[in-house]
């Protein structure tokens, strides 16, 4: 008799976005809670019913604003993809790849990102002046509105005086969405659409899609969208979490960083989205770059791959 229990099979990739969905759900209700009641530690009561602190309007209430944006990023992409791997019973590392990174690999994933950045300025300042037609101005006109109450939030949290609040802003907007983004849209999102469509190309573009839609930034949806197809596509090709949480987290501290930067040198936060740095051949040669250390990328991990299969 076989006493060794055999291990079940996953449940089918429908079911598993019906989970994160139900996870999403319970995890935002949780850690808003969680987020509310260490608010009013802070505040006291009045907090609940005064806009000013929950929004975050305010700069003294900054910190309300940042407790609300980590129990965000927590409840709603980071607990839910680790619950659907104890779900299926399986160990995180192994459901997600979690790999020892290889620093010839970390390596490049920065020379990704930093050959990447003048394209991805590029289609930043083309999405930028996106203009609808007439008969969808009342559309435009409110993605106007969330696009503008979005800035706000964000020059907010980018105030950046001490050192200190440097360091925090790399902790909640650069580390915690790097890892917990990652998690939810490449390895548990892409995860399942790769054993939906069969294909991974369309599981790549349609989870980077969903990535930079659910940010509800309009005007920023272009480049999000390819930085989640460059995730997506260093995921698969790694097969390794890791390269795709660096590459995201180096995206988000550099514009920490230049936020610091510029504010150190008394240069108008708002002027970061609006100036162009180079000429357009500087642009063509950055799409040439990128395209080449992606192959390059690709190649290093099919034959690391290779190696691990002699």
């Amino acid at each position: 008799m076989n006493f060794i229990e055999k291990q079940r099979d996953e449940n089918s990739p429908y079911t598993q976005l019906l989970m994160l969905i139900g996870y999403i759900i319970a995890g935002l209700f949780a850690f808003s809670i969680i987020a509310l009641i260490i608010i009013v530690a802070i505040y006291g009561l009045g907090s609940l019913t005064d806009p000013a602190i929950l929004s975050g309007a305010e700069e003294k209430y900054r910190p309300a604003l940042q407790i609300l944006l980590a129990a965000t990023s927590v409840g709603m992409f980071l607990a839910p993809p680790l619950f659907l791997a104890l779900t299926e019973r399986r160990k995180i590392n192994v459901f997600y790849g979690f790999k020892k990174p290889e620093p010839n690999l970390l390596l490049i994933v920065l020379l990704i990102m930093i050959v990447s950045m003048p394209v991805m300025e590029w289609t930043a300042m083309i999405n930028q002046k996106m203009v609808l037609p007439d008969y969808l101005k009342w559309i435009e006109t409110w993605m106007r509105e969330k696009e503008d109450q979005a800035m706000q939030t964000t020059l907010l949290l980018l105030k950046m005086k001490h050192i200190s609040e440097l360091v925090v802003n790399l902790l909640l907007i650069a580390l915690l969405p790097g890892i917990a983004e990652e998690l939810m849209f490449r390895g548990a999102v892409q995860r399942s659409f790769l054993r939906i469509f069969k294909n991974p190309h369309v599981a790549i573009w349609t989870s980077a899609f969903l990535f930079s839609a659910i940010h509800l930034q309009f005007y920023g949806f272009l480049p999000r969208f390819l930085l989640g197809a460059g995730f997506g596509y260093i995921y698969y090709w790694s097969g390794n979490l890791w390269y795709s949480m660096l590459a995201h987290f180096l995206n988000n501290a550099y514009a920490v960083c230049v936020a610091w930067y510029m504010q150190k040198n008394n240069i108008p936060l708002s002027e970061a989205d609006n100036t162009s740095h180079f000429v357009w051949y500087g642009y063509l040669i950055s799409f040439i770059l990128t395209i080449f250390v992606f192959q390059f990328f690709k190649n290093k991990t099919s034959k690391t791959y290779e190696q691990q299969l002699d």
